[in-house]
Protein backbone atom coordinates (compact mmCIF):
# COMPACT_ATOMS: atom_id res chain seq x y z
CA UNK A 1 0.00 0.00 0.00
CA UNK A 2 1.44 3.41 -1.11
CA UNK A 3 2.08 6.29 1.72
CA UNK A 4 -0.08 8.75 2.82
CA UNK A 5 0.79 11.93 1.49
CA UNK A 6 0.59 15.17 3.71
CA UNK A 7 2.03 17.59 1.35
CA UNK A 8 -1.01 20.17 0.20
CA UNK A 9 0.93 20.60 -2.80
CA UNK A 10 1.11 16.95 -3.69
CA UNK A 11 -2.20 15.81 -2.55
CA UNK A 12 -4.17 19.05 -4.90
CA UNK A 13 -2.20 18.13 -7.80
CA UNK A 14 -2.67 13.88 -7.33
CA UNK A 15 -6.26 13.85 -5.86
CA UNK A 16 -7.76 12.38 -9.00
CA UNK A 17 -11.77 13.09 -7.86
CA UNK A 18 -13.40 10.17 -9.35
CA UNK A 19 -17.80 10.70 -9.41
CA UNK A 20 -19.19 7.27 -8.13
CA UNK A 21 -22.31 6.22 -10.50
CA UNK A 22 -25.71 6.24 -8.62
CA UNK A 23 -27.57 8.67 -6.19
CA UNK A 24 -26.83 8.50 -2.39
CA UNK A 25 -29.34 9.52 0.63
CA UNK A 26 -28.55 11.43 3.78
CA UNK A 27 -31.45 9.90 6.16
CA UNK A 28 -31.54 9.37 9.56
CA UNK A 29 -32.76 6.24 11.99
CA UNK A 30 -32.72 6.14 15.46
CA UNK A 31 -30.06 4.95 17.47
CA UNK A 32 -29.37 1.47 17.86
CA UNK A 33 -32.03 0.68 14.66
CA UNK A 34 -31.14 -2.40 13.06
CA UNK A 35 -29.21 -1.70 9.79
CA UNK A 36 -28.73 -5.56 8.83
CA UNK A 37 -30.70 -4.76 5.25
CA UNK A 38 -28.61 -1.75 4.59
CA UNK A 39 -25.36 -0.91 2.92
CA UNK A 40 -24.36 2.64 4.26
CA UNK A 41 -21.32 4.74 2.62
CA UNK A 42 -20.72 6.55 5.67
CA UNK A 43 -22.59 6.69 8.85
CA UNK A 44 -22.35 9.53 11.81
CA UNK A 45 -24.03 8.93 15.01
CA UNK A 46 -25.35 12.29 16.93
CA UNK A 47 -27.69 12.70 19.91
CA UNK A 48 -30.89 13.40 17.41
CA UNK A 49 -30.12 9.69 15.43
CA UNK A 50 -27.58 7.76 13.12
CA UNK A 51 -27.52 9.43 10.14
CA UNK A 52 -26.88 7.45 7.04
CA UNK A 53 -25.33 8.28 3.51
CA UNK A 54 -26.13 5.18 1.05
CA UNK A 55 -27.66 4.65 -1.91
CA UNK A 56 -31.08 6.25 -2.45
CA UNK A 57 -32.92 3.09 -3.67
CA UNK A 58 -31.70 1.08 -0.53
CA UNK A 59 -33.34 4.06 1.49
CA UNK A 60 -36.41 4.46 -0.43
CA UNK A 61 -37.16 0.20 -0.58
CA UNK A 62 -36.29 0.77 3.18
CA UNK A 63 -39.08 3.40 3.65
CA UNK A 64 -36.54 6.12 4.93
CA UNK A 65 -37.27 9.60 4.30
CA UNK A 66 -34.84 11.26 1.94
CA UNK A 67 -33.32 14.72 3.71
CA UNK A 68 -30.69 15.40 0.40
CA UNK A 69 -30.13 13.45 -2.79
CA UNK A 70 -26.35 13.46 -3.53
CA UNK A 71 -23.54 12.68 -5.75
CA UNK A 72 -20.44 10.93 -4.13
CA UNK A 73 -16.73 11.94 -5.31
CA UNK A 74 -14.03 10.57 -3.97
CA UNK A 75 -10.34 12.08 -4.17
CA UNK A 76 -8.42 9.04 -4.97
CA UNK A 77 -5.47 10.12 -3.64
CA UNK A 78 -4.30 8.34 -0.06
CA UNK A 79 -4.47 11.99 2.23
CA UNK A 80 -2.62 11.71 5.52
CA UNK A 81 -5.81 12.41 8.35
CA UNK A 82 -3.31 14.76 9.67
CA UNK A 83 -2.31 17.05 6.36
CA UNK A 84 -3.24 20.47 6.49
CA UNK A 85 -5.01 22.41 3.78
CA UNK A 86 -7.03 20.47 1.68
CA UNK A 87 -10.64 20.02 2.51
CA UNK A 88 -9.99 24.21 2.80
CA UNK A 89 -8.89 24.08 -1.07
CA UNK A 90 -11.59 22.33 -2.11
CA UNK A 91 -14.20 23.32 -0.42
CA UNK A 92 -12.93 26.80 -1.22
CA UNK A 93 -13.12 25.99 -4.78
CA UNK A 94 -16.74 24.09 -4.69
CA UNK A 95 -17.90 27.15 -3.22
CA UNK A 96 -16.54 29.71 -5.82
CA UNK A 97 -18.26 27.90 -8.26
CA UNK A 98 -21.64 27.99 -6.54
CA UNK A 99 -21.55 24.22 -5.20
CA UNK A 100 -22.21 23.02 -1.49
CA UNK A 101 -20.71 20.35 -0.30
CA UNK A 102 -20.28 17.39 2.78
CA UNK A 103 -17.31 15.83 3.53
CA UNK A 104 -16.33 12.85 5.28
CA UNK A 105 -12.42 11.71 5.42
CA UNK A 106 -11.99 7.99 5.53
CA UNK A 107 -8.86 6.47 6.78
CA UNK A 108 -7.68 6.48 2.92
CA UNK A 109 -9.93 9.08 0.82
CA UNK A 110 -11.69 12.18 1.03
CA UNK A 111 -15.30 11.53 0.11
CA UNK A 112 -17.23 14.51 -0.69
CA UNK A 113 -21.28 14.30 -0.90
CA UNK A 114 -22.86 17.36 -3.22
CA UNK A 115 -26.11 18.07 -4.23
CA UNK A 116 -27.40 15.34 -7.70
CA UNK A 117 -27.50 18.70 -9.88
CA UNK A 118 -24.79 19.57 -9.33
CA UNK A 119 -22.03 16.52 -9.90
CA UNK A 120 -21.09 17.93 -12.90
CA UNK A 121 -19.52 21.55 -11.94
CA UNK A 122 -18.14 20.04 -9.08
CA UNK A 123 -15.85 17.70 -10.82
CA UNK A 124 -14.98 20.86 -13.26
CA UNK A 125 -13.96 22.80 -10.52
CA UNK A 126 -12.36 20.05 -8.49
CA UNK A 127 -10.41 19.22 -11.46
CA UNK A 128 -10.04 22.69 -12.50
CA UNK A 129 -8.19 23.15 -9.00
CA UNK A 130 -5.72 19.79 -9.74
CA UNK A 131 -4.91 21.14 -12.72
CA UNK A 132 -3.73 24.48 -11.36
CA UNK A 133 -1.76 22.46 -8.46
CA UNK A 134 0.02 20.56 -11.03
CA UNK A 135 3.49 21.95 -11.42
Amino acid sequence: MDQPIASLNVLLASMEPTLHPGVFAYCVVPLGADLSALSPVATVSEPEGLTLVLPEEQAIAAGLSVLFRAAWITLTVHSDLQAVGLTAAFASALGQAGVSCNVVAGAFHDHIFVPLDQAEPAMSALKALQVASTP
